[in-house]
């Protein structure tokens, strides 16, 4: 019966998978998923044994570290669904989402399939990507958005942005602002 019930972390503990997770956030920003587990150890001052312990797999890892990040990505399309005009929705959250990205290359992994279950499970997934057909649904139907427009196109707009590379992280931002841009402009149903 005991092992039904949810065990509460010692305080020391909570504070080692804490570590663990800002180390895991920080590292798979800057670099993606093909961070080691060690090196992830070493940058929250634990030793292997403690990160294995906490996230037995990077996958494990990853559904935790990017849970702050799914959230973001679910209220990104959300806040699209609730714009008056569609257009103006779809094109917020072609900027938001590349942005999110631009901010976390490990995010983007997860995103794109290296962890898919990383990002959320599959009934938040298929919900969160029914709310942007039913965005683009509705800036088809008001004439803004290409009627040839599917949401595989988001994917592969996603594909290539993850190949945007910048020096630092303000030029990489930039690059993904200009990338929506453009992406919203070859969207856009022409007259």
């Amino acid at each position: 019966m005991t092992e039904l019930l949810p065990r509460k972390l010692r305080a020391d503990a909570e504070d080692n998978r804490e570590r663990i997770l800002a180390a895991a956030r920080t590292l798979f920003a800057q670099a993606g998923l093909t961070v080691p587990m060690r090196d992830i150890a070493r940058e929250a001052g634990v030793g292997p044994a403690t990160l294995y312990r906490r996230f037995p797999t990077k996958q494990d890892l990853a559904t935790a570290a990017f849970a702050e990040q799914e959230r973001a990505c679910r209220q990104i399309v959300e806040d699209g669904l609730a714009a008056d005009d569609p257009w103006d929705g779809f094109c917020l959250v072609i900027g938001r989402i590349c942005e999110l990205h631009a901010r976390n290359r490990g995010f983007t992994d997860a995103f794109l399939a290296t962890y898919p279950e990383a990002v959320d499970n599959k009934a938040s997934r298929e919900l969160t990507l029914k709310s942007v057909g039913v965005l683009a649904r509705r800036a088809k139907a008001r004439g803004k958005l290409r009627k040839d427009f599917a949401l595989a196109d988001l994917v592969i707009m996603l594909t290539a942005h993850r190949g945007l590379h910048a020096s630092t992280p303000a030029a990489r931002l930039a690059a993904s602002r200009r990338f929506a841009a453009l992406t919203v402009q070859a969207f856009r149903a022409h007259a």
